[in-house]
């Protein structure tokens, strides 16, 4: 699998419009270009079941943020407060950034 350009990235806030967790929204805690996932926070949370180690002394059910594919999440433009395409601009000093489709604002 090759690698592949996401519009999302890191503390992004992202809302999800698709799956069990439908209309909810969140901070992009890690992205995974190769596997195009996005782990998005308190999103999509799964319990998982451990043995005590050195880490968890004593085990259990612990819940943590399972991965979601990024055709589910849509960033949200911090001007317009909701969520929107994205589309590239090259600016006069050659930089490549994020602009909002809705309201064309830069969100980079």
């Amino acid at each position: 699998m090759e690698k592949v350009k996401l519009n999302i990235r890191k503390n992004d806030k992202v809302k999800v419009i698709a799956g069990k967790d439908r209309g909810k929204i969140g901070k992009v805690l890690s992205v995974d270009r190769k596997n195009n996932r996005i782990v998005v926070e308190n999103i999509n949370m799964i319990k998982r079941h451990t043995r005590p180690n050195f880490r968890n002394s004593q085990g259990g059910i612990i819940e943590k943020e399972a991965p979601i594919h990024r055709s589910n999440v849509m960033l949200i433009c911090n001007k317009c407060v909701q969520p929107a395409r994205i589309k590239m601009k090259i600016l006069e000093d050659g930089r490549k950034v994020r602009m909002c489709g809705k309201c064309k604002e830069l969100i980079d």
